[in-house]
This record gives C-alpha cells, sequence and structure tokens, in this order.
C-alpha cells in the first residue's frame, strides 16, 4: 500500500511538471522577435515551423538566410 501512494504521488508529479512545462511554452504569436522564435523552434517547439520550410514563426522570420545566422550564432 505504501509503494502504491509513492507511485501515485510520483506520477502526479510528473503530469503537474509536464502540464507546467506546455503552458509555459510561447507559440508563434507570443513571440517578439526572430531570434526568440528561433530558440523555442530550436528547444522543441515544432510547430514553428509547420510547413518544414526552415523558417520558423513566418510572421516574425522572413528568410531562411535570417534564421541561419541566428541559429549559428546561439549554437543551434
Amino acid at each position: 500500500m505504501k509503494r502504491l501512494t509513492i507511485l501515485i504521488c510520483v506520477l502526479a508529479t510528473l503530469a503537474a511538471s509536464a502540464t507546467y512545462a506546455q503552458s509555459s511554452r510561447k507559440t508563434c504569436k507570443q513571440v517578439d522577435s526572430c531570434e526568440e522564435a528561433v530558440e523555442i523552434w530550436c528547444e522543441g517547439y515544432r510547430r514553428a515551423d509547420a510547413d518544414k520550410d526552415g523558417i520558423p514563426c513566418e510572421n516574425i522570420c522572413h528568410t531562411r538566410e535570417q534564421v541561419e545566422e541566428i541559429r549559428s550564432r546561439i549554437g543551434c
């Protein structure tokens, strides 16, 4: 019974932290610069480049060259 209680607590903690991580993630509508857009894309927000053309958040970033320069500068 004690192990079950511990397991439930661990699972609840993991679920809560995953929910927090998802809710604190920015979207393309929330970024203010191309650098910020590239950062969230590099951190795993794949929807930033929905059409998979190498340009995340096309409302902010306009050219692939711009994106590549930022990626090389931030180490992505």
